[in-house]
Protein backbone atom coordinates (compact mmCIF):
# COMPACT_ATOMS: atom_id res chain seq x y z
CA UNK A 1 0.00 0.00 0.00
CA UNK A 2 1.45 3.30 -0.52
CA UNK A 3 1.77 5.60 2.31
CA UNK A 4 3.22 9.30 2.84
CA UNK A 5 6.76 9.53 4.54
CA UNK A 6 8.26 13.11 5.64
CA UNK A 7 11.99 13.46 5.92
CA UNK A 8 13.66 16.97 7.72
CA UNK A 9 17.06 18.22 6.67
CA UNK A 10 19.32 21.24 7.17
CA UNK A 11 20.33 22.89 4.03
CA UNK A 12 22.92 25.35 2.93
CA UNK A 13 22.11 27.54 0.81
CA UNK A 14 24.31 30.30 -0.36
CA UNK A 15 23.68 34.27 -0.87
CA UNK A 16 21.78 34.25 -3.71
CA UNK A 17 19.83 31.12 -3.11
CA UNK A 18 19.14 33.22 0.35
CA UNK A 19 17.96 35.57 -1.82
CA UNK A 20 15.61 33.62 -3.94
CA UNK A 21 13.86 31.63 -0.54
CA UNK A 22 13.65 35.75 0.77
CA UNK A 23 11.85 36.40 -2.34
CA UNK A 24 9.83 33.27 -2.47
CA UNK A 25 8.65 33.07 1.03
CA UNK A 26 7.92 37.32 0.38
CA UNK A 27 5.77 36.30 -2.77
CA UNK A 28 3.71 33.84 -1.30
CA UNK A 29 3.12 35.27 2.08
CA UNK A 30 1.77 37.51 -0.42
CA UNK A 31 -0.52 35.54 -2.76
CA UNK A 32 -1.96 34.14 0.41
CA UNK A 33 -2.99 37.87 2.27
CA UNK A 34 -4.31 39.18 -1.26
CA UNK A 35 -6.83 36.09 -1.71
CA UNK A 36 -7.46 36.20 2.01
CA UNK A 37 -8.74 39.90 1.84
CA UNK A 38 -10.83 38.92 -0.99
CA UNK A 39 -11.89 35.28 0.88
CA UNK A 40 -13.16 37.87 3.39
CA UNK A 41 -15.04 40.25 1.57
CA UNK A 42 -17.12 37.38 0.49
CA UNK A 43 -17.81 35.60 3.20
CA UNK A 44 -19.05 38.68 5.39
CA UNK A 45 -21.16 39.64 1.84
CA UNK A 46 -22.87 36.00 1.46
CA UNK A 47 -21.18 33.77 4.50
CA UNK A 48 -19.47 31.89 2.08
CA UNK A 49 -15.94 31.97 0.62
CA UNK A 50 -14.45 31.48 -3.29
CA UNK A 51 -12.70 27.93 -4.14
CA UNK A 52 -8.85 27.35 -5.07
CA UNK A 53 -9.84 27.07 -9.24
CA UNK A 54 -11.65 30.87 -8.50
CA UNK A 55 -8.55 32.33 -6.63
CA UNK A 56 -6.07 30.05 -9.34
CA UNK A 57 -7.80 31.44 -12.43
CA UNK A 58 -6.79 35.19 -11.41
CA UNK A 59 -3.17 34.32 -10.86
CA UNK A 60 -2.10 34.81 -14.54
CA UNK A 61 -3.70 38.22 -14.02
CA UNK A 62 -2.25 39.27 -11.02
CA UNK A 63 1.21 38.26 -12.05
CA UNK A 64 0.63 40.59 -14.89
CA UNK A 65 -0.21 43.16 -12.58
CA UNK A 66 2.57 42.48 -10.01
CA UNK A 67 6.06 41.50 -12.31
CA UNK A 68 8.16 40.48 -10.08
CA UNK A 69 5.62 37.35 -9.21
CA UNK A 70 6.42 35.71 -12.03
CA UNK A 71 10.45 35.64 -10.90
CA UNK A 72 9.66 32.96 -8.32
CA UNK A 73 8.28 29.03 -8.27
CA UNK A 74 5.06 28.95 -9.87
CA UNK A 75 3.80 25.83 -7.65
CA UNK A 76 5.04 27.52 -4.65
CA UNK A 77 2.24 30.64 -5.34
CA UNK A 78 -0.30 27.31 -5.82
CA UNK A 79 0.65 26.03 -2.62
CA UNK A 80 0.15 28.76 -0.75
CA UNK A 81 -3.51 29.22 -2.57
CA UNK A 82 -4.16 25.64 -1.25
CA UNK A 83 -3.20 26.25 2.09
CA UNK A 84 -5.17 29.30 2.57
CA UNK A 85 -8.46 26.95 0.82
CA UNK A 86 -7.51 24.14 3.26
CA UNK A 87 -7.36 27.22 6.21
CA UNK A 88 -11.22 28.38 5.10
CA UNK A 89 -12.45 24.38 4.81
CA UNK A 90 -11.62 23.63 8.24
CA UNK A 91 -13.08 27.36 9.08
CA UNK A 92 -16.04 25.81 8.14
CA UNK A 93 -16.22 22.60 9.63
CA UNK A 94 -15.32 24.57 13.19
CA UNK A 95 -12.33 22.27 13.36
CA UNK A 96 -9.97 26.01 13.57
CA UNK A 97 -10.59 29.21 13.39
CA UNK A 98 -10.38 31.40 10.99
CA UNK A 99 -7.48 32.19 8.79
CA UNK A 100 -5.07 35.23 10.16
CA UNK A 101 -2.83 37.45 7.82
CA UNK A 102 1.02 36.07 7.68
CA UNK A 103 3.44 39.01 8.51
CA UNK A 104 6.99 38.66 7.66
CA UNK A 105 7.64 39.29 11.30
CA UNK A 106 6.53 35.69 12.27
CA UNK A 107 9.49 33.89 13.40
CA UNK A 108 9.23 30.83 11.42
CA UNK A 109 9.09 31.55 7.38
CA UNK A 110 8.54 28.70 4.92
CA UNK A 111 7.48 27.96 1.41
CA UNK A 112 6.07 24.88 0.00
CA UNK A 113 6.88 23.64 -3.73
CA UNK A 114 4.95 20.87 -5.61
CA UNK A 115 6.74 18.13 -7.13
CA UNK A 116 5.87 18.38 -11.12
CA UNK A 117 7.86 16.99 -14.52
CA UNK A 118 10.65 16.39 -13.00
CA UNK A 119 12.04 19.96 -11.02
CA UNK A 120 12.98 18.18 -7.65
CA UNK A 121 15.62 15.40 -7.24
CA UNK A 122 17.73 13.81 -4.78
CA UNK A 123 21.57 13.53 -6.03
CA UNK A 124 23.99 11.95 -3.86
CA UNK A 125 24.40 15.08 -1.04
CA UNK A 126 22.36 17.37 -3.43
CA UNK A 127 18.98 18.80 -3.26
CA UNK A 128 17.41 20.20 -6.52
CA UNK A 129 14.27 22.82 -6.40
CA UNK A 130 12.95 24.56 -8.24
CA UNK A 131 14.13 28.02 -9.21
CA UNK A 132 16.31 27.77 -6.44
CA UNK A 133 19.17 25.51 -8.00
CA UNK A 134 20.73 22.78 -6.51
CA UNK A 135 21.47 23.24 -2.26
CA UNK A 136 23.73 20.83 -0.17
CA UNK A 137 22.46 19.22 2.09
CA UNK A 138 22.94 17.19 5.64
CA UNK A 139 21.90 13.78 3.98
CA UNK A 140 21.14 12.01 7.01
CA UNK A 141 19.41 9.24 5.65
CA UNK A 142 17.99 7.98 2.16
CA UNK A 143 14.78 9.57 0.76
CA UNK A 144 12.59 7.00 -0.73
CA UNK A 145 9.83 6.86 -2.73
CA UNK A 146 8.05 9.39 -4.84
CA UNK A 147 8.63 13.22 -3.78
CA UNK A 148 5.74 15.10 -3.67
CA UNK A 149 6.55 18.57 -2.59
CA UNK A 150 9.01 20.18 0.16
CA UNK A 151 8.41 22.91 1.79
CA UNK A 152 11.62 25.59 3.40
CA UNK A 153 11.88 27.04 6.13
CA UNK A 154 14.07 29.28 7.81
CA UNK A 155 14.31 29.68 11.49
CA UNK A 156 15.23 32.36 13.70
CA UNK A 157 18.58 31.58 14.46
CA UNK A 158 19.10 32.38 9.90
CA UNK A 159 19.17 28.25 9.74
CA UNK A 160 17.28 26.60 6.83
CA UNK A 161 15.64 23.34 6.68
CA UNK A 162 13.26 21.59 3.79
CA UNK A 163 11.04 18.85 5.12
CA UNK A 164 10.63 16.35 2.49
CA UNK A 165 6.94 14.77 1.83
CA UNK A 166 7.14 11.53 -0.17
CA UNK A 167 5.02 8.43 -1.46
CA UNK A 168 6.53 5.38 -0.67
CA UNK A 169 5.33 1.99 -1.24
CA UNK A 170 5.26 -0.30 2.13
CA UNK A 171 4.15 -3.56 2.44
CA UNK A 172 0.81 -3.99 4.76
CA UNK A 173 1.46 -6.06 7.71
CA UNK A 174 -0.62 -9.57 8.04
CA UNK A 175 -3.95 -8.57 10.32
CA UNK A 176 -3.56 -11.26 12.98
CA UNK A 177 -7.24 -11.05 15.14
CA UNK A 178 -5.23 -10.73 17.89
CA UNK A 179 -5.50 -7.90 20.70
CA UNK A 180 -3.26 -6.95 23.21
CA UNK A 181 -3.87 -4.20 26.34
CA UNK A 182 -2.09 -0.79 27.02
CA UNK A 183 -0.76 0.15 30.30
CA UNK A 184 0.23 4.01 29.84
CA UNK A 185 2.34 5.11 32.98
CA UNK A 186 4.93 8.02 33.82
CA UNK A 187 8.43 6.02 34.56
CA UNK A 188 7.60 3.67 32.29
CA UNK A 189 6.26 5.31 28.71
CA UNK A 190 4.14 1.61 28.73
CA UNK A 191 3.53 -1.56 29.29
CA UNK A 192 2.04 -4.22 26.86
CA UNK A 193 -0.08 -7.16 28.32
CA UNK A 194 2.39 -9.30 26.81
CA UNK A 195 5.03 -8.08 29.32
CA UNK A 196 6.64 -5.92 26.48
CA UNK A 197 7.66 -2.34 28.03
CA UNK A 198 8.47 0.58 26.16
CA UNK A 199 10.82 2.89 28.08
CA UNK A 200 9.93 6.85 28.14
CA UNK A 201 13.40 8.85 27.13
CA UNK A 202 11.88 11.79 28.59
CA UNK A 203 12.84 14.38 25.80
CA UNK A 204 10.73 16.98 27.11
CA UNK A 205 12.58 17.09 30.34
CA UNK A 206 15.96 17.15 28.98
CA UNK A 207 15.03 19.89 26.23
CA UNK A 208 13.22 22.11 29.38
CA UNK A 209 16.76 21.77 31.30
CA UNK A 210 18.90 23.04 28.01
CA UNK A 211 16.30 25.70 27.36
CA UNK A 212 16.75 26.72 31.73
CA UNK A 213 20.63 26.73 30.72
CA UNK A 214 20.28 28.64 27.65
CA UNK A 215 18.03 31.11 29.74
CA UNK A 216 20.90 31.65 32.41
CA UNK A 217 23.51 32.52 30.15
CA UNK A 218 21.06 34.89 29.24
CA UNK A 219 20.60 36.65 31.93
CA UNK A 220 24.40 37.25 32.52
CA UNK A 221 24.45 38.83 29.10
CA UNK A 222 24.77 42.48 28.85
CA UNK A 223 21.44 43.43 27.52
CA UNK A 224 21.67 44.53 23.94
CA UNK A 225 25.00 43.46 23.19
CA UNK A 226 26.48 41.74 20.68
CA UNK A 227 27.11 38.40 22.64
CA UNK A 228 23.79 38.99 24.64
CA UNK A 229 21.41 38.58 20.81
CA UNK A 230 23.56 35.72 19.92
CA UNK A 231 22.42 34.09 23.06
CA UNK A 232 19.10 35.60 22.42
CA UNK A 233 18.64 33.69 18.64
CA UNK A 234 19.94 30.56 20.14
CA UNK A 235 16.70 30.67 22.92
CA UNK A 236 14.38 31.27 19.38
Amino acid sequence: MLVHKAYKFRIYPNTEQKIRIAKTIGCSRFVFNYFLTKWNDVYKETGKGLTYGTCSSQLPTLKKEFVWLKEVDSTALQSSLQNLTDSYSRFFKKQNKAPRFKSKKNKVQSHTTKHTNGNMAVMDNKLKLPKLGLFTFAKSREVEGRILSATVRRNPSGKYFVSILAEVEVQELPKTGSSVGVDVGVKTFAILSTGEVFHNPKWFRILEKKLAHAQRILSRRTKGGSNWHKQRIKIC
